[in-house]
């Protein structure tokens, strides 16, 4: 009887195994933070009871995520990865994305999530405009920020804030103030003519942190600021009188893109994994976890839910795209012009 026991018990222990050797797991890279804590809450066991592939998540920025790519270049550990939109046209630019499969979920996306190359969708948006303090406007009888080029009103005299353009924010406001003065991503002389006789005396900072820039609001010193509306959002739950408000000539997406990894041994399931971000349930969860506006059109937030996030036909219709080729193609030298004429 023991002898027979002792069987039964190794058979179900080989068979444990078996089973166990034959899950499949899928590496996923993408964000931490914030982004970690609702993709391995609500996202990730969504997806691992319902396809029984097991999510490993490795966290860290675009630049980190984009490196590690890179540095195992021809051995890819990562099946997925989730990157900043201009990063993530840098790597489809180094042939490390696969096309994306044409599920009936991608007929419900935006058109601003469907990146050309078909290599990488985006699967969530927040909006680059301009964040201020509403008690100071009124106090002041101000209007609320209308256009791009209020960030050269004098007076704003050192009470603005931009973040450089090694961040997405500070670029897009290159971009923009270049549009507006008759160049664009291909003729940007415009954009550093503008911030450097119109913007600059405004700059109280150059400030990329986060945290810096809710210390500058909230000690007083900031007023206006080029920001996101994520970021915006955060500051105003402060209990903060932040606003925030998409210039008429339109705000700049800001998108978080996926994408399948070439070579990827759980190359279906990367698919899976990206369809599923693309859901209208996991949309609703990035929306209300994270602070990311539905690139799905068939998403439904309620009012609460809107508030501080890119929402709907209307103002996804009213973001503007930049042309991440020409500008990943250039940004260095962009950078070092930008050190050398603005910052100062």
């Amino acid at each position: 009887m023991r002898a027979l026991v002792y069987g039964l018990m190794a058979t179900a222990a080989l068979g444990c195994g078996a089973a166990q050797a034959q899950q499949k797991t899928l590496y996923v890279a993408a964000y931490g933070g914030s982004f970690e804590q609702t993709m391995r809450k609500d996202i990730i066991p969504a997806f691992e009871s319902k396809t029984g592939v097991k999510v490993e998540y490795v966290a860290g920025n675009s630049t980190d995520n984009l490196a590690k790519l890179q540095a195992q270049k021809g051995n890819q550990q990562i099946d997925v990865v989730i990157l900043d939109d201009g990063p993530m046209y840098q790597a489809v630019a180094l042939g490390f994305c696969t096309d994306i499969a044409k599920a009936p979920v991608y007929d419900d996306l935006y058109d601003l999530a469907k990146i050309p190359s078909g290599k990488a969708v985006s699967v969530g948006a927040v909006g680059t405009g301009i964040v201020y303090n509403k008690k100071v406007f009124d106090e002041n009888g101000w209007a609320a920020p209308a256009s791009w080029k209020d960030i050269e009103d004098a007076k704003f005299r050192k009470k603005l804030v931009v973040p450089p353009i090694n961040n997405s924010y500070g670029l897009h406001a290159l971009v923009m103030m270049a549009r507006l003065d008759g160049g664009g991503e291909k003729n940007i002389d415009p954009g550093f003519k503008a911030f450097k006789d119109k913007v600059n005396p405004n700059v109280l900072a150059y400030e990329p942190s986060p945290g810096k820039m809710t210390e500058l609001f909230q000690s007083g010193q900031a007023t206006v600021a080029v920001w996101g509306s994520g970021r915006a959002k955060a500051l105003a739950d402060t209990g903060f009188p932040a606003a925030f408000v998409y210039p008429k000539e339109g705000g700049i997406v800001l998108a978080s893109a996926a994408c399948a990894i070439t070579g990827s041994k759980q190359a279906a399931e990367a698919q899976q994994f990206i369809q599923h971000m693309l859901s209208p349930e996991v949309q609703t969860v990035m929306a209300t976890g994270a602070g990311f506006g539905p690139v799905n059109k068939t998403v439904t937030l309620t009012a609460d839910q809107q508030v501080g996030i890119p929402y709907g036909p209307e103002q996804m219709g009213k973001l503007l795209v930049v042309d991440w080729d020409t500008i990943n193609a250039n940004r260095e030298a962009w950078n070092k012009r930008w050190t050398r004429e603005i910052e100062r």
